[in-house]
């Protein structure tokens, strides 16, 4: 289900969103297109950016949600979700060592970085990725397939943690003011949009 453009920002103005939850979604509705990368240099942030572009493409949107601002910013904070595979370095190591094996895959199929390929070119490199078929030296220190599973997790949360997304799915939980008593098969509440 996807809700008419714009549900997610009217809502955001009702006494059914908590001001705490409005102010988080609506900080993350400014767009970050000139964000400047704390922990990654300018290189390895823009091709963070273009991996997240091939991952999460976003040809209809004027403005695509940014997803690699997040990254970067908990990298710096030094956070991480509590756990980690074994096989795995730490989070700042593991993505050195995989956006550089990214880079590496690149070079190898077609003697350039990531960055300066066409979008199906990226997409070769990214799916040797998702494989775990991508050659490069850095795969020898961090394993590609839990990089890809990690690097995608976190960019699929950061995407669907954005409202506009959360709008595209069809979803209003963000209205978290307690109340909600229509929760039957096929029951909506009133604070829900219908389905264009």
């Amino acid at each position: 289900m996807e809700y008419p453009a714009g549900t997610v920002r009217a809502l955001l103005q009702t006494d059914l969103v908590t001001p705490a939850t409005r102010a988080a979604l609506e900080a993350r509705l400014a767009p970050q297109t000139d964000y400047a990368p704390q922990f990654f240099d300018a290189d390895t942030y823009q091709l963070l950016r273009a991996v997240a572009a091939r991952v999460f493409p976003q040809p209809e949107r004027e403005t695509p949600i940014e997803l690699a601002p997040n990254v970067d910013k908990r990298l710096l904070e030094g956070r991480a979700d509590g756990w980690r595979y074994d096989a795995m370095p730490p989070d700042r190591e593991a993505y050195r060592l995989g956006l550089g094996g990214i880079n590496q895959a690149a070079q190898a199929a077609f003697r350039q970085d990531f960055v300066e390929l066409t979008t199906e070119q990226q997409d070769v490199i990214i799916g040797q990725l998702a494989a775990g078929e991508a050659p490069g030296e850095n795969w020898q220190q961090v394993p590609q397939d839990k990089f890809f599973e990690e690097m995608l997790a976190e960019l699929a949360e950061s995407y669907y943690a954005h409202p506009l997304a959360q709008e595209e799915i069809g979803y209003v939980g963000m209205a978290d003011v307690p109340g909600w008593t229509h929760i039957g098969l096929n029951e909506l509440e009133p604070r829900e949009p219908e389905e264009k």
